[in-house]
């Protein structure tokens, strides 16, 4: 009984010494599923319109739009599932974003050269450019991931305390529109509501169905 006492108040103890997520690093992400969804609010309820519609894309647009594209580089991004779960979870990021992210930046690698886009400016799943950050990491590797969603997260907390008084969900479309655009184009709500994060989240809600 008293051995007993003893292991639990150990696992309480380093559970507090961790912070709110004990274990993240080590448990199986397949067993969280409470912690799909983030520290930056529930993507599934957020509005998001889909990819835009213009002269170019009148047929393969809006929330089906994003959803076509998204379900044409699902089997790219399943080799890569386990490992988003894990990024996800270490920064606390919901998985089926990052996936929406690599989906929109790379296609899951598809589209790239050695991990470059055509340009050879932007590197790895997620595109960091190389004018704008060191790169770590092989191009689909942990280290890259967790470079960039650190970036991201980053993006978000500065979104936060720019502005205070926005709604969570403003708070994650600006750190998703940061990612790309940097913190000074963000000035109000309308700067947030672009085709960038319309197609991020319903890319995000369609992983999100497909186990990210």
């Amino acid at each position: 009984m008293l051995s007993s006492i003893l292991f639990w108040g150990l696992i309480a103890l380093i559970g507090t010494s961790k912070g709110s997520y004990p274990f993240t690093h080590s448990m199986n992400p397949h067993l969280q599923p409470r912690l799909y969804h983030g520290c930056y609010g529930d993507i599934m309820d957020m509005e998001a319109s889909g990819v835009a519609c213009d002269i170019t894309r009148l047929m393969n647009c809006g929330i089906r739009g994003s959803e076509i594209f998204a379900e044409m580089d699902l089997r790219a991004l399943k080799t890569y599932q386990t490992l988003i779960k894990e990024v996800g979870l270490r920064h606390c990021v919901d998985p089926a974003l990052i996936a929406a992210i690599i989906s929109r930046e790379s296609h899951g690698g598809a589209v790239l050269q050695d991990g470059w886009d055509h340009r050879g400016l932007k590197f790895g799943l997620m595109q960091l450019n190389k004018k704008i950050h060191p790169l770590f990491g092989d191009w689909d590797s942990k280290e890259h991931l967790l470079q960039a969603v650190g970036i991201l997260t980053d993006k978000i907390k500065a979104i936060q305390k720019k502005f205070p008084t926005w709604s969570v969900a403003q708070h994650l479309k600006g750190g998703l529109s940061a990612y790309k655009s940097e913190i000074d184009a963000i000035a109000t709500p309308e700067d947030i509501d672009n085709d960038l994060v319309n197609d991020l989240l319903a890319r995000a809600k369609f992983y999100r169905r497909h186990s990210f």
